[in-house]
């Protein structure tokens, strides 16, 4: 197993590997899988993108802007892959509450993924995002298949 961390990301080839990230909220996770290569990636988002443009290396899969292309540049060059062959979803993107989560985090982490996947020309074929829930994610590298723990959030 393979845990994602929060601005992590994991690609595997692995079919007795599985990638999992845990309790997402407001951060989201993208998935991406290859049934022809069998290939799964899976990148762990907190921010839409840096305040400064400037991203560390340590730091490059904390934000949609710079993590999504990053993995999915290393899906294609190391596996062969093509984004019209991956199988795209998004997860995450919590709303605490709609009276106390004033920066909505959470939407504008799930925007910022779909304008990313947009400019790479990736269709992304499911989302289970918003909503008051903490989602935790385990993907099956053989299959793809991705399986959904959700909880409440207790805030």
């Amino acid at each position: 197993m393979k845990v994602v961390g929060i601005g992590d990301a994991a690609i595997s080839i692995d079919p007795m590997d599985i990638l999992k990230t845990y309790a997402l909220s407001t951060c989201v996770a993208v998935t991406a899988y290859c049934p022809i290569h069998r290939v799964a990636g899976m990148v762990h988002i907190a921010l839409p993108a840096p305040l400064y443009g400037n991203v560390g290396t340590s730091s490059i899969f904390r934000y949609a802007s710079t993590g999504i292309p990053q993995v999915f540049d290393r899906i294609r060059m190391q596996c062969g892959c093509r984004a019209r062959d991956l199988i795209i979803h998004i997860y995450g993107g919590a709303v605490a509450s709609i009276s106390t989560d004033h920066f909505m985090i959470g939407p504008r982490n799930v925007e910022a993924a779909r304008q990313v996947l947009d400019s790479l020309n990736a269709k992304c074929r499911y989302e289970d995002t918003g909503r008051n829930i903490s989602r935790t994610l385990e993907m099956n590298v053989a299959d793809g298949c991705i399986n959904v723990t959700a909880l409440p959030l207790a805030f």
